[in-house]
């Protein structure tokens, strides 16, 4: 939820205090998509509803239009879409002056039914069937990402070539090192505060130049709009700082890769459904059989949290990204980690998840596959102990977009979950990166092969 009405806004507008209104929507890469509208005509006529082109729904990181989508195609022309903005969703952007933003719903122009392959919808119909059921969704995430010196424009004039960390040490929860990135971590934390985002904190991770932002739970839509926004923050709060920040999960080959983990717990009548007190290690059977079934479709929903080529090279032992989909006890070398055992904040962990995941996909697939596990009452081995990495006779993560591409495509849970037309979108949607990937010959291959081959 947002921290302001429509009618302090218009009490707002009338003083002077907000000129700007942004009406986004999410895109399939998680990203804010929209239109600056003034606040006068927002408020006249904009806040019912706007339009959109409908191929925000079906580009690439780079905005390509690629062939192949049955939702739009330049065969059809690229037509509109319905934009309706959510007003629960309205908030102040401190970092921005005398601007508002509003999240927005994606409706077919003719319909007006939401569009099933958008990402907000996506997650509100696996909310809707827990709903269903009596269950709540709470769930965080975390969002890790590095700083570099030099901002965007010079770093894309350069290649990303020599990129420079703004740290110079590793900084995992060291508060001296992070002090010298204060200047832009302390108003990332207030302004986001200030937006209605529940910081918890902010802290150093493991490795040279890297950042992590950790965000109070919440229910499972506003943990995603809180994701999303926040990731917008640090970027924009970077780029007025004259430094860059990066999702990238992997940007060099020596360098640990960001992650996104997700937290998550099942809540019935205001109480924690995950826990029971006389079973072990505290968890309930529902919360078993959720966990079995996270397990059992770790493989379907590996490309929600890895969506890139690039995503899959950060999954590397010894690094704290999974490589294998188990469950462990409070253990950071498994996919899945129990956390809060014995208490009232049990909760399941997925370390899958890279720092360039779309959250409202992550968290829908992520239902889908525990809701699944619930209905087949499927059974939950025991955890896994000690190292992880060395497990051979446990099941591996799809190590590659190309083998998460064909677990998603054949995916019967998620094709029941989301429906044929989504799972045919976003199989397309990775299809597509793998075929762009496929023709780029790289500094390496010719580094490696110019004199030698």
């Amino acid at each position: 939820m947002g921290n302001l009405t429509f009618d302090t806004l218009k009490d707002l507008a009338a003083k002077g205090e907000v000129d700007t209104v942004l009406v986004a929507l999410v895109d399939m890469q998680g990203r804010l998509m929209g239109k600056r509208f003034h606040v006068t005509n927002f408020i006249d006529h904009s806040h019912a509803e706007t339009h959109c082109c409908n191929y925000l729904l079906a580009t690439d990181l780079v905005m390509s239009t690629p062939e192949g989508f049955a939702s739009t195609s330049w065969e059809t022309g690229y037509g509109d879409y319905v934009l309706r903005p959510d007003l629960s969703t309205m908030r102040h952007l401190p970092w921005l002056d005398k601007t508002v933003l509003v999240l927005g719903d994606v409706l077919d122009h003719h319909t007006h039914e939401p569009v099933s392959h958008s990402p907000r919808a996506m997650l509100k119909k696996q909310i809707a069937r827990l709903d269903a059921l009596g269950f709540d969704a709470m769930m965080a995430t975390e969002l890790e990402f590095f700083l570099f010196e030099g901002d965007y424009r010079t770093l894309q004039k350069e290649k990303y070539a020599n990129l420079v960390p703004l740290n110079g040490h590793n900084e995992d929860y060291c508060l001296f090192q992070t002090t010298k990135e204060e200047s832009f971590l302390q108003p990332l934390r207030n302004h986001l505060v200030g937006a209605g985002i529940p910081v918890e904190c902010t802290k150093g991770e493991a490795e040279v130049g890297q950042q992590e932002l950790n965000i109070r739970y919440a229910d499972a839509l506003a943990c995603a709009d809180h994701h999303t926004i926040s990731k917008q923050a640090v970027k924009e709060i970077a780029y007025q700082q004259g430094f860059s920040a990066s999702f990238l999960p992997k940007w060099a080959a020596d360098k640990v890769g960001s992650s996104s983990h997700v937290h998550m717990s099942l809540w019935k009548d205001g109480t924690p459904a995950f826990y029971d007190k006389d079973a072990k290690l505290g968890m309930s059977q529902m919360m078993q059989h959720f966990m079995a079934g996270l397990i059992a479709y770790a493989p379907d929903i590996t490309y929600f949290f890895a969506p890139y080529i690039n995503s899959y090279k950060r999954f590397a032992k010894g690094t704290f990204a999974p490589t294998k989909t188990v469950w462990s006890v409070d253990n950071r070398t498994a996919g899945f980690r129990l956390c809060g055992d014995g208490t009232k904040g049990i909760r399941v962990e997925c370390r899958i998840g890279g720092s360039d995941l779309n959250p409202y996909l992550a968290q829908a697939v992520l239902l889908a596959a525990g809701l699944k596990g619930i209905e087949e009452k499927l059974p939950l081995q025991e955890p896994t102990m000690g190292d992880v990495y060395e497990d051979a006779n446990v099941t591996e993560i799809p190590r590659t977009l190309r083998a998460a591409t064909q677990t998603l495509r054949n995916s019967a849970m998620l094709r029941e979950a989301l429906g044929d037309d989504v799972v045919d979108h976003y199989t397309r949607a990775a299809e597509w990166e793998q075929e762009e990937y496929d023709k780029v010959v790289t500094d390496w291959e010719i580094n490696r092969g110019f004199e030698r081959a």
